[in-house]
Order: C-alpha cells, then structure tokens, then sequence
C-alpha cells in the first residue's frame, strides 16, 4: 500500500506540470456542480430564494437564457484572450531568454487555475441552460442556479484582472531569475538537511564487482521514489548504486544501475517503476537544472542582438548563492534509513558543475569587462565560503585562472592594452 501510495505521488507530480491539469480538474467540477445544482433545485431552494430576495431572481426564462448565452459568450471570449497571453509569454520567454524556461513557466499552477475556473463556469452555465424553458415563469425557474452562474462569472472578471497582473509579472526577467533561485536554493536546502543526518557516512560500498544493468528505453532521469527503493533494497537484502545523475538524458541499453545482488526479471521491473523518466526538465526535481537555466540566460543576454550585461550580471549574483549552498554538499548522495546504507544516487560533481558554467560564461561573457569583473568577484567570493571538500577551492582558483587567461586574450585581440 505505501510503494503504491508512493507511485501515485510520484506521477502527481508528474502529471501536475502539464497545461491541462489543473483546468481539467476545475471542468469537472464545473459540470458536478450543475449537476448537484439540479438536484438541489428541486427541493425547492429558488421558491425560497425568491420569497427572501426577490430582487435576487431572474422572474423570465427569456432573461435567464439571455444572461447565461452573455456570460458564456463573455468567458469564452476572455478565457481565448488568456490562453493567446500565455502563449505569447511562453514564446517571449523562449526566444529572449531560454526555450529550457518552459517546463516551468507551463507548470505555472496560478495561470493553470485561473484557465480552469474559466472553464468550469463556461461548462456550469452550458448545463445551467439545459434546466431552463423560455416559457417557464418565476415559480420554475433555476433562479439559485442562475444567480450562481452571474457570481461565477464575476469571479472570472476579477480572475482576469489578476491573470492580467501576473502575467504582466511572469515575463520579467528578474521575476523569472528569482523563481529559479529560490526553487533551486529550497530544494539544495531539504538536501542539505538530509545530509546533516548522516554527516557520518562519507562513503559507499565498492561497487566494482557489482551486478549491471541497463535501461530499456531513453529520456531524462527526472525523478525517483527513494522510500520505495530503500523498501525494495530491504525486501530482496541487496544494495544499489544509481550511476546516472539525475537530469542527464539516459541512452538506450545504457547501464543505470548496479546491484550488489543479482536481480531477476521481475525484479528489474519493480525497481525500474519507481523511477521517472521524462522529457520535460523542472528545477524542483533537480537542483542542477538552476545552474543550466541561469547560465543560458546570462549567455542569452550577452549575444550581440539582446546585448543586456545587467541581465547577465543578475544571473551570476543568483547563481554566486548557488554556488555557496552547492559547496556545502558532499559529491554524492547516500541514503541511510535505521544506520545502514542502503543505496547511492549519483550527483553532477561540483568540479564539472563549475566547469560547465563557467565555460559558457567564459566563451559569451569575455569581451565585457563589467561582466568578466562579476564573475571574478564571483569566485573570489566562493574562495571565502565554508565548503564540504577542500577540493572545491581548488577547482574555483582553476577556473578563475581560466577566466583571467581568457580576458587577457580577448583584451590583446581587441587591443585594448594600450
């Protein structure tokens, strides 16, 4: 029951980043509730209505079907409106800063819930104006369905105004930069705390002599359910090593894990269920993304037809904090449950994550001394942080030499030693 509980949340979270989820949910509720409506009706709560607030209830069926066939024609008219906003947001987004923004921008629950109440009202007054007859008078009209149908529609007048805002807000680009920072700094921090746990255990089995095995498909690691692996470890007594970090892209027939245990068939098959392989790539699922994100969108702003150093200098001040949280993390990830070691989930080392950065940053950024100022202080700032492993200065000092013969090559070609 709980591996089963595990899995259904796991493809929640999967299935909650799409477009569709959150108006799919509120359309059916849209429709349950016109349904429920019609059976309240019928117990007589509009006779009540109208002998309370008269003034409340629509007293002809011809107003009624006008009202409603208004307020559809309206919504849908807005909730078209909408829709074309948010593509045109996911576009700006792609072309003015980084097509990998997407996944995030699309899982974006306000602007998802917002196209679902528009939905859900449309379907609520559809359904509200299959009860009513043009001939029917005061006494059997739906009046409470009615008047629910004209509240519902004003939320959606007010629920445009604030999609309007906030999708005002989304294409911003220090609004955009700031999300990734704090989804990436949240989850590098619920890490951290998991580490703090287990601060005594610094290493894994020796896997070499470990039993292989190897994918039968492809795409990006996203995610998997660690409690199910640690359960599936303790049930067949056996250790794992995930060789692959997550949010690479895993080829076919390539070798994903090794197990201390030789696995069956059927085996294979449960533990490979608790993991997600997806297309799509979110930084709430791995940290890792950020750095990526971030670092093409400074790159982006360095290219000669945008041309936004200050951009690029936002980016690098949020991927600096980055950067500081990351070297307090140890190389590798061990998951412990009652003090054994059950399984170790390969991580993106700090020495390539660093290199990967600043590699980009070092081809686009080079030319402008403003930014190439940044990235110094950037490093030298990394130098003066609390690390896990010595190690890590070493590859900063690296890669601020790097950055330094990189500048000085660039400023001999431009001549502007002179």
């Amino acid at each position: 029951m709980k591996q089963l509980f595990n899995k259904l949340f796991s493809f929640f979270n999967t299935i909650k980043s799409n477009i569709a989820f959150y108006p799919t949910i509120l359309a059916a509720v849209g429709f349950a509730l016109s349904l429920i409506m019609v059976v309240i009706e019928k117990q007589g709560i509009s006779n009540y209505l109208f002998e309370v607030l008269p003034q409340l209830v629509v007293e002809d069926g011809d107003t009624a079907l006008t009202v409603l066939s208004v307020c559809i024609g309206g919504l849908i008219s807005m909730m078209v409106f909408s829709f074309s906003m948010v593509m045109l947001l996911l576009s700006q987004a792609s072309s003015n800063f980084s097509p990998r923004l997407l996944p995030g921008l699309i899982s974006d629950k306000r602007h998802q819930i917002i196209l679902g109440v528009y939905l859900a009202t449309i379907l609520y007054c559809i359904f509200t104006m299959f009860t009513i007859e043009p001939s029917e008078d005061k006494y059997s009209l739906p009046g409470f369905s009615i008047l629910l149908a004209i509240i519902f529609t004003i939320m959606c007048l007010g629920s445009f105004i604030y999609f309007i805002h906030n999708i005002s807000e989304s294409i911003q680009i220090s609004n955009i930069v700031d999300t990734i920072y704090k989804e990436a700094r949240e989850r590098l921090a619920d890490i951290l705390e998991k580490e703090e746990q287990f601060a005594s255990v610094k290493t894994f089995h020796d896997t070499s002599n470990w039993h292989s095995y190897k994918t039968e498909g492809c795409g990006y690691f996203q995610n998997l359910s660690y409690s199910n692996i640690i359960d599936f470890c303790k049930k067949h007594d056996t250790k794992l090593s995930i060789e692959i970090p997550k949010g690479l892209f895993v080829l076919d027939n390539m070798v994903f894990f090794k197990s201390e245990k030789e696995l069956d068939k059927e085996q294979l098959e449960s533990f490979f269920s608790n993991i997600n392989f997806s297309k799509s790539e979110l930084v709430t699922d791995n940290y890792a993304l950020a750095f990526k994100q971030l670092t093409e969108i400074a790159v982006k702003a360095m290219s000669p037809g945008i041309n936004d150093p200050g951009t690029a200098i936002n980016a690098i001040d949020y991927l600096t904090e980055l950067f500081a949280l990351r070297m307090k993390k140890k190389d590798v990830e061990i998951f412990v449950k009652d003090e054994t070691s059950y399984f170790r989930l390969e991580t993106i080392k700090f020495r390539t994550l660093l290199y990967n950065v600043m590699a980009s940053l070092r081809t686009y950024c080079k030319h402008d001394p403003t930014v190439v100022q940044k990235l110094l202080w950037m490093l030298t700032y990394l130098l003066e942080q609390p690390v896990f492993e010595k190690d890590y200065k070493s590859c900063v000092e690296n890669e601020m030499q790097l950055l330094k013969k990189d500048s000085k090559t660039i400023i001999e070609e431009l001549g502007l030693n002179d």
